[in-house]
């Protein structure tokens, strides 16, 4: 299939294939479709399936076919994201692909002076990128006004309410008219976000993306067991690994990430960390020096890395595994994607191997173990093992080694 065939307008069309785009991704192809035609949409999808897209193109079809010249432009559709980094990749997708339309945007977003935004605000735009935060803030201060707005986007649900944003999320959506598109997406549905979607949306359709495979099946996923006060070493054992040109290491706190750095860096290793506590101009010179691969290792928290979207990123180190099971096939979904390879190593502690038994119940599959390795776990602590029928067979012990990685861990079973 493609995006010719969606019914996509020439000037969107002609965008697309500059940015080399040419067939749309699963949740791409049955999305679009579904907003051109006015409907609300109830997106279930994983991080790197194209969901920026699945939204921005029809939107950006539907102002651009139904617009008004106002002098006075208004607010014609909004997109409310979680983060920072997200608002900006999503300002520039619809930079991109409605490069050819007389569309204007905007992003907003908090922890930096509001005055270049209240600029723009001033003069007008078609399609406005917020987080919760600096929009109402802005809009008690009377610089926006959400009483035209067509399409509303709810993106990375989930997210919102991990961040406490489920309060100003519903002071947003009082701002509203009645009467508009909406669209909502969310990594996962668990109950309250559904419940959420319910309040939302009327009469919505449902695009659900790989339903029961959550993890992308090109990435290759190896566990290491590791002593907790030994995982600094082996992130520099890994790390001495010149094949490894960059990677995403992931810590559960804002904390952790920040020691994680100074480890690095006192090892001569470039790392910069991501984190709330961070500004704003902070993050994005660290993700800026990691894209063009001034830093070798960017290091971030699960928040924060909504957003980072990095082209043939090969390496994600799980320094810490998260408490939360889908956090996991987030973190991973930053490599592997739009077909490239990739490879996520997880460090896992005696107290962590309950996370990564539910995991490995979420993905329905059992992580190979690199065992020969310079640090091996002592202070086992193992959690309860459920009875297993049978003796499994020797055939899924043994797994080929990473491609691209070094000869230096031998991978084996390791009794957990």
């Amino acid at each position: 299939m493609a995006f010719k065939s969606l019914e996509i307008i020439e000037p969107i069309l002609q965008s697309l294939l500059e940015e080399g785009y040419s067939t749309p991704t699963p949740i791409q192809a049955q999305a679009i479709p579904i907003v051109l035609e006015g409907n609300d949409l109830l997106g279930c999808a994983q991080t790197g399936t194209g969901k920026t897209a699945a939204f921005a193109i029809p939107i950006l079809q539907l102002l651009s076919t139904s617009q008004t010249y106002d002098k006075r432009k208004k607010i014609r559709s909004l997109i409310l994201t979680p983060t920072r980094e997200l608002a900006i990749q999503i300002g520039e997708s619809f930079k991109n692909y409605g490069r050819h339309t007389k569309l204007s945007y905007t992003v907003i977003f908090g922890g930096v002076n509001q005055f270049s935004q209240t600029q723009v605000l001033q003069r007008g735009v078609d399609i406005l990128v917020a987080t919760p935060g600096r929009l109402l803030d802005l809009m008690n201060q009377g610089f926006i006004s959400l009483k035209e707005i067509e399409i509303f986007v709810l993106d990375e649900a989930d997210c919102m309410l991990d961040m406490g944003f489920i309060h100003d999320v519903k002071k947003v959506l009082a701002a509203l008219p009645k009467k508009r598109q909406s669209l909502f997406f969310s990594a996962t549905m668990p109950p309250e976000i559904v419940k959420l979607a319910d309040t939302i949306l009327k009469n919505p359709r449902k695009v659900e993306i790989t339903p029961g495979q959550p993890t992308v099946d090109i990435i290759e996923q190896f566990i290491y067991f590791v002593d907790k006060g030994n995982k600094s070493a082996l992130l520099m054992d890994v790390l001495s690994d010149q094949n490894i040109k960059s990677a995403l290491v992931f810590t559960r706190t804002k904390h952790g990430a920040d020691k994680v750095v100074k480890d690095l860096l006192r090892h001569n290793i470039k790392a910069e960390a991501i984190h709330g506590n961070k500004a704003q101009n902070a993050r994005q010179r660290a993700l800026a020096n990691f894209k063009d691969q001034t830093t070798r290792v960017l290091v971030a928290t699960d928040i924060a890395a909504r957003g980072i979207d990095v082209d043939e990123m090969e390496f994600v180190i799980n320094y810490e595994l998260p408490n939360i099971s889908e956090t996991y096939v987030h973190r991973i979904g930053r490599t592997g994607r739009a077909g490239a390879k990739g490879t996520a190593f997880s460090f896992c502690d005696a107290e962590e191997k309950a996370y990564l038994k539910d995991i490995e119940k979420l993905i329905r599959k059992k992580i190979p173990v690199i065992d020969n390795h310079p640090f091996p776990l002592i202070d086992h602590n193992p959690v309860k093992a459920p009875k297993q029928q049978g003796r499994p067979q020797r055939s899924n012990f043994a797994r080929p080694k990473p491609e691209g990685v070094g000869d230096r861990h031998r991978l084996v079973r390791n009794p957990r």
